[in-house]
């Protein structure tokens, strides 16, 4: 392969699936250390990335395209990889004289298995798909899992900072994804520790009804932070509940005991919390995962839905709380 001096990193969107490209930023930068590592992706995932030690600059998506065109092309870039594989990064990439490695998301077998259910999908993590890629450039996994860096200025100092907690993310992007407002209630009416809320404008309606029912216990969060102060909130926490949300991958990047519920998605898609324990990947059936496997209808998409197209979102409802609290107990204590 030609010179790597210089390489750019494509992933446009969106938090959780930057989050993952994490080790691929670390180990090239540190398996190739005269490279520069640049990252193009859009200005509102800024935030993710800005501090990241191992890149050497950032790129940001443009309107038209042809402006990112313009940029990128004068960078010179000995070698691409296009962790997003689109049609916006197909013509980017074709339009530049570099060598492009790009990444095979799998979308065949992810319809067969949400339109057949029929399972084609590999038993490996997305992270480690991605290094399957990069062994044309001998680069491999340090088995250091995720990063998340936070700048000094987004480390919040709150009264609650000194004492153990459970943080939960409240919603998630898809509804088909959020755990219903009846899960949350039940699990913090359970649990004898202190809650902190997370997540944006669109979760703050269910956490005002939690904070206002269950008052000092509760601390509501939700439309108040950044994604980095959030993170700060995450990596000071005891214990993380989450759904399929990007608060579960930056969790997992702190090594945080997780607590993971899943409705319409399942782990089986290769982005099940990347959580390693002396160097060792931890596979599925080792994580704190909640799901009803057995349900007919899951999943009904990759990503998902803002309602359930079945109408009755047993994915969630199904799911055993009791148990979740019983697990939480054990491990705060």
């Amino acid at each position: 392969m030609r010179n790597t001096n210089k390489i750019l990193l494509i992933r446009f969107s969106s938090i959780g699936d930057i989050v993952l490209t994490s080790p691929i930023i670390r180990c090239l930068k540190m398996q190739l250390p005269n490279a520069e590592i640049h990252f193009l992706t859009k200005h509102a995932y800024n935030n993710i990335l800005v501090d990241n030690p191992y890149i050497t600059k950032l790129h940001y998506l443009e309107k038209p395209l042809i402006r990112t065109l313009q940029k990128i092309k004068a960078e010179r870039f000995d070698l691409i990889i296009d962790l997003h594989k689109n049609l916006r990064t197909y013509l980017l990439t074709a339009l530049i004289s570099a060598k492009t490695i790009r990444f095979n998301k799998l979308n065949m077998a992810k319809w067969l298995m949400v339109n057949l259910k029929i399972n084609r999908l590999p038993h490996k993590h997305l992270v480690d798909r991605y290094f399957d890629r990069l062994k044309l450039l001998n680069v491999q996994n340090d088995g250091q899992g995720l990063d998340f860096f936070i700048h000094p200025q987004n480390e919040l100092n709150l009264p609650f900072n000194k004492k153990p907690y459970v943080a939960i993310a409240v919603g998630a992007k898809h509804y088909t994804k959020t755990i219903p407002i009846q899960h949350l209630f039940s699990i913090i009416s359970k649990i004898n520790f202190p809650v902190v809320l997370l997540g944006d404008a669109k979760d703050d309606i269910t956490a005002s009804i939690l904070k206002n029912y269950f008052k000092d216990k509760v601390e509501n969060y939700c439309n108040k932070l950044n994604l980095q102060q959030s993170a700060f909130l995450i990596k000071q926490a005891k214990i993380v509940l989450t759904g399929d949300t990007a608060l579960m991958h930056i969790a997992t990047a702190f090594n945080k005991t997780l607590f993971t519920i899943w409705g319409n998605t399942v782990p089986q898609f290769g982005m099940f919390p990347y959580v390693f324990q002396s160097g060792k990947q931890k596979n599925i059936n080792e994580l704190n995962i909640y799901e009803d496997a057995n349900l007919s209808c899951r999943p009904c998409s990759k990503i998902g839905y803002p309602a359930c197209p079945k109408d009755h979102f047993k994915c969630m409802t199904n799911i055993d709380i009791d148990k979740i609290v019983y697990d939480i107990g054990i491990k705060f204590g």
